[in-house]
């Protein structure tokens, strides 16, 4: 069971890094990787597989690390942050439950925040490069859940108002947006696109989607981040470019330092008030 698999990573992190209890988790997608010294200085790093669960990312761009990184907060008391540097997608073939491992290994660590980041295709025309967007709603076009069986978990507050409010007042130039998640890996048609918009998605991208859910069916107050990094259709509603998976990458790191800092100062600003887990 998932269970199982993810309590046997979290008493290895707890065993590896002297950490009994991480309040945070956050998940660093395409690009990512250098936001990790703008959330803080790990005091323990590690290979993602050197982990029971954890397997090494195939994607570009996906470190394939974990650290523990303490915080001080707003109120002066030190909590402790795990990074995920780099996540397994849909498309890598390992199931659905290896996508999901992250997220609840971090619910088995103790988390009660999973901030969640991305590099995304926008379909936007009036969003730039390099923008912020803040995941308000997501739409799962996968055909596939983590959740197995009974489990019915409320998504209607799935990507928390309270972070995302706190996020705002941090740094007014994010944005928010609907977030429509695609297995992949291949990217869209123009016509895809087109639906896309007609269904309400502001951006578009092969990730998150599954471990937000996954996070709340754990108790956790979710934050997803994702950086614009190509423009999908333009106000004419056709293909400005050709994408490029290196330019992806390339876009997102550029952007990732200054919202490393961000996340810091949001995890700063919340944490000491965040909900308690739920018994699951």
């Amino acid at each position: 069971m998932h269970e199982d698999r993810a309590r046997q990573a979290a008493m290895a992190i707890a065993e590896a890094s002297g950490v009994a209890r991480h309040d945070a988790v956050v998940v660093l997608g395409s690009g990512w990787s250098g936001a990790l010294q703008s959330i803080g200085d790990p005091t323990w790093t590690a290979a993602a597989t050197d982990l029971p669960g954890f397997a090494a990312p195939t994607a570009p761009g996906h470190a394939g690390a974990v650290a523990s990184v303490p915080l001080r907060t707003d109120h002066g008391k030190v909590v402790h942050v795990l990074i995920l540097s780099g996540r397994t997608h849909l498309y890598e073939e390992r199931g659905v439950e290896a996508v999901a491992h992250g997220v609840r290994t971090a619910a088995a660590c103790g988390a009660r925040v999973c901030v969640l980041t991305s590099a995304n295709g926008c379909l936007r025309d009036e969003w730039d490069a390099g923008t912020g967007m803040l995941v308000a709603d997501h739409l799962n076009l996968t055909a596939t859940s983590p959740l197995e069986g009974a489990a019915f978990v409320d998504l209607t507050d799935c990507w928390s108002p309270r972070l995302r409010e706190v996020a705002r007042e941090l740094d007014p130039c994010l944005v928010e947006g609907t977030y429509a998640m695609l297995r992949g890996p291949e990217y869209q048609t123009v016509a895809e696109l087109r639906m896309l918009r007609a269904l309400g998605a502001d951006a578009v991208g092969m990730s998150t989607v599954h471990e937000a859910i996954a996070a709340r069916a754990a108790g956790m107050e979710v934050l997803g981040i994702s950086v614009v990094t190509t423009t999908e259709l333009d106000a004419d509603g056709r293909h400005p470019e050709i994408t490029d998976p290196d330019a992806v990458v390339e876009t997102a790191a550029a952007a990732a330092t200054g919202f490393g800092s961000t996340i810091h100062s949001i995890l700063a600003a919340t944490l000491p008030d965040a909900e308690e887990p739920e018994e699951t």
